[in-house]
Parts: structure tokens; sequence; C-alpha cells
């Protein structure tokens, strides 16, 4: 029995992991790597395993920091089945189409505006069609339900919430007479976050892959957060402009509208006109609506005496290219969601460009902004940016707000981990190098656990 580290070991996106037991393979996710265009540029280069080798892939959700390789893996030979959550199947249709629709389309960009020669005849990492093929291998399986999905190998999801089907997985490993548990967090959510449940409490395990984005840091309390979100909207509504959300599509633009809903007449939102203006968000939220078995008791009980969720007479969905510029011509009483959550492309640019310059429009920013993003210069107060190549001073007021992560901090990370009855090994992934020696630390020094950093390659044993 082997458990192999390759990606999200250097870093926080790209996550793939391996578990090997009686001549089978099994991949832990398949996850794209974000950032900089020179980390974005490893996704081009071959597994550091044979695609064809692999037996099955599990998923633990839709993000696309751990799916969104998938459609690569097959390109390269990948024919086995992919297990997830009934809604991470869902989910992956949307973000996996936008995610070869933008692949295209940045191709395609190049060959008519090259730099290079190589540019001349730039191809998509994978294509629509791709994309296609890796959802049509998608297999849901709901969460608490054991499944064999190769002899000597076992799985069960149970809820991580971080996002709509997000799931931890247990994974059973039988070798003969010898018998080994892993355990893999994924991404692991907040407690007491809006919509979800909290992540659920396993009990045993030999080994554990946890991640370790925030474990060097504690979020903002929500109750300071909301207040903070109320204040806004409020004060707001006497400066006669519009506020301007940028969100992430999955998680983030659903948990705004769900806020909203709940909070309609505390927050005055009755005298606002509400877009989500993000194709990809207004697919997802339809996602998130059908599923009500994984909404928390406070969101379900919500849910059933409105009727329906999100509760707002003052929503206005705009899919359509026209729609989303009609929205420019409003001057004042507007709230526009829209993505991308750190300002690096789609529709909140021109949003943007129409509202900065105006000081009596505010700008709400609700999650991580990675270094050189539009989203981090906005957040660190420099007075003027860059948009579609042209400079614009920034008079809009901006906001940043925290607590609103769909990942867990130091506390919740460290609250898990200590619903284990035994003291399993941790191996720590997915977060900046620094956080993970400091998240290391308070697992041995807090909760007496053997923890370790894995680099890419490593291969650790077990049975012996």
């Amino acid at each position: 029995m082997e458990l192999e580290f390759y990606g999200a070991t250097e870093r926080v996106t790209g996550s793939s992991h391996i578990l090997r037991v009686k001549g089978f393979t099994v991949l832990l996710d398949c996850g794209l790597i974000q950032g900089s265009p020179e980390d974005e540029a490893l996704n081009r280069a071959p597994f550091p395993f044979e695609p064809a080798s692999i037996d099955a892939v599990v998923l633990t959700h839709g993000h696309i920091d751990h799916s969104g390789r998938l459609p690569y893996l097959i390109k390269k030979g990948f024919r086995g089945k992919i297990y997830t959550h009934h809604a991470t199947v869902d989910l992956c249709r949307v973000l996996l189409l936008d995610s070869a629709s933008l692949a295209e389309r940045d191709a395609e960009f190049r060959r008519k505006h090259p730099l290079t020669r190589r540019d001349l005849h730039a191809e998509p990492l994978y294509t629509r069609e791709d994309a296609v093929q890796a959802i049509n291998m998608l297999t849901g399986t709901p969460y608490h339900e054991k499944r064999e999905i190769l002899p000597g190998i076992t799985i069960r999801f149970s809820d991580a919430g971080h996002i709509l089907g997000s799931a931890l997985v247990e994974v059973w490993l039988q070798e003969d007479a010898v018998a080994r548990k892993v355990v893999f967090s994924g991404d692991v959510g907040q407690y007491d976050s809006p919509i979800l449940n909290d992540p659920e409490t396993i009990g045993k395990a030999d080994a554990v892959i946890l991640e370790s984005t925030y474990g060097d840091r504690l979020h903002r309390e929500l109750e300071l957060t909301l207040a903070e979100i109320g204040g806004i909207i409020r004060s707001a509504s006497t400066g006669h402009g519009n506020i301007i959300i940028p969100a992430f599509a999955i998680g983030r633009s659903q948990e705004l509208l769900y806020l909203f809903g709940r909070y309609y007449e505390e927050w005055g939102l009755e005298q606002w006109q509400v877009y989500l203006d993000s194709p990809m968000a207004i697919e997802a939220s339809s996602i998130y609506w059908d599923y009500p078995e994984l909404n928390d008791n406070e969101a379900l009980a919500f849910r059933y005496d409105k009727k329906m969720m999100p509760h707002l007479k003052n929503l206005h969905f705009t899919p359509k290219v026209e729609q989303s510029q009609a929205i420019n011509a409003i001057k004042s009483g507007a709230i526009i969601i829209a993505g991308s959550g750190m300002c690096n492309g789609g529709r909140i640019l021109h949003h943007l460009k129409h509202n900065i310059q105006r000081p009596e429009c505010s700008v709400i920013m609700t999650g991580f902004q990675a270094e050189g993003t539009l989203g981090r210069s906005l957040v660190n107060g420099e007075r003027e940016v860059i948009i579609h190549g042209r400079s614009y001073p920034v008079k809009a007021t901006v906001h940043t707000i925290g607590g609103l992560s769909a990942h867990g901090d130091q506390n919740d990370l460290l609250r898990w981990m200590s619903g284990f009855e035994n003291k399993p090994e941790v191996f720590v992934v997915h977060g900046d190098v620094p956080v993970k020696k400091i998240f290391r630390d308070a697992l041995e020094q807090r909760l007496g656990l053997k923890a370790t950093i894995p680099v890419s390659g490593d291969v650790i044993t077990f049975g012996l």
C-alpha cells in the first residue's frame, strides 16, 4: 500500500494525490494549477504518472483547482470512472465546460494576436468536447454510503461544508491481512457558515491528508461581518450610486443571495435592484436550490418559510451579454454581483470601468485576492488601476469584508482534526509553504499529532 503526493504540495492549487493497493491505482482529485502564467504553464506538463494506469479517480468537489485537469487526464489516456457527490456532478457540468471555453478562447486569441511563433499554433489545454467526455465519466455517490470502487478499495463521502457537494473522503484499503484507512479532507469549510452544514466529524484514520489554505490565520467573526455588510448597504443608499460586488460564481454568489434574502428588510434592500450578472453563477444558483437536503437547518427553515430561495423580489438574472451591457446605463440603486471574484477577467471589469471613478459608488470585496490581480490592487488601496489597458482613478469607496471564506481557518481545521478518536499521522498539503509550516506546528503543539509536509513525488508506504 502506497500513498504518493503530486499536486498541491508546493502551492495551494493543483490537487492531486495517489493511492496504490493490490496493483490498483486511485487518483484523489485532478485539479488545475492556478496563479502566475509560469504556474499555469505547468498544467501542460506531462503527468508524473501514466494516465492510462489510473484505475479510478475520487473527486472531492467541483472547484477547478480540484477538478479542472480531469479532461486533460482523459485526453492523455485515462478511461476509468470518476467518483464524486451527485451535486458535484451537476456543478462540474458548469465548471468544466466553462474552463474548456476559456481555454478555447485563449488559444484563439493567441493565434490571432501572436507574441511568439508558438502562439501561431496555440491549442487549448482541452476542448469542450474533452470536457463533455469527462462529465460523462462522473459517477454520483451520496454522502454516508460505503462503496467498493475496486477490489480492496472502499470509499465513503461525508459533508465537508466547503461548497455544495464538497466531500471529506474516507478510503479503506485492504491487502491480504493488512487493513488501513486514509482520509482526504479536500477543502474543509467554516463552522457556522451560511447555507451549508458544518464539516462532519470522522472518528478514526491511520493517515489524514489535510488542506491548510488558511492554516496560519483566523477569520473575522461572522456576526461582525454581517453587521459590516448591512452598514455598508444602508450607508450607500444615501449616496445615490451603485454597489459593485466581485464574487466567485460557485459558493460566494449563492451565499450573498441567501444573505440578501435573509436580511432583506434589516439591510434596507427594498431600495435597491439586485443583479446577478454571471451566467455561471446563475446556473450554479439553480443547482444550489435543487439540493435542499444539503442546506443547514437555518437555511432550510428560511427556505420553507419563504417558499423559495433566494427570497428577493428585486433580483434580476442577466445571463445575456446585452442584458449585462444594459446594467451599465444604471447610475443609481443597483447592487451588481459579477465575476470574476478577483477582478482578473469577466463582466465585473466592465462594471468597475463604469463605476470605479464615481465617488458616490461602493465596491465590496468579499473574497481572497491573489497577488498581481486587480482585486488585490483595490484591496491594497491603490488610487489608480488599469482595466483593459486604460488607467482609471479609484474614487469609489472600496470595502474589504472578511469572514465569508469558504475555507475553514486555523481553529476550524484544528477543531475538525480534534474529532478523531485516535491520533492519525497527518500530511499537510494545499497551502503556501510558510502557512503549512505554521499549521504543522499548530497540529503538533495543540493536538499532539505527528504532522509532515510532503513534497511532490514523496511516497509513503503503509502496512509494513
